[in-house]
């Protein structure tokens, strides 16, 4: 997949609940969280501090995750998948609400 900006993401693009590791990642790398925030320390700091006021603070924090277990070449624990996946559904429910930010 290729970067999907913020105006041109739809609910169908977000992974389902039930949806796996590789095609969640697949989804995260389509944003760049580093680009975002300005740094790889500052999308740290964004995941860190689990800021998920915006649509693109959702996607950083779902781009570190991807990255933090790419970097170490492991699938997530179910833990991680469970907060994987709230932050699939919050992602979804901006998208829902036409928030775009």
């Amino acid at each position: 997949m290729q970067d999907i900006p913020n105006d041109h993401l739809t609910v169908d693009t977000v992974p389902t609940p039930d949806a796996d590791w590789p095609l969640i990642g697949a989804f995260a790398k389509t944003f760049n969280g580093d680009f975002y925030a300005g740094s790889p320390a500052r999308a740290a700091e964004i995941a860190a501090g689990q800021r998920h006021g915006t649509l693109s603070e959702l996607r950083t924090c779902l781009f570190y995750e991807w990255r933090r277990y790419r970097a170490v070449g492991i699938d997530p624990d179910d833990r991680t998948m469970g907060y994987v996946h709230e932050l699939l559904d919050k992602i979804r429910g901006k998208l829902e609400k036409g928030e775009r930010d």
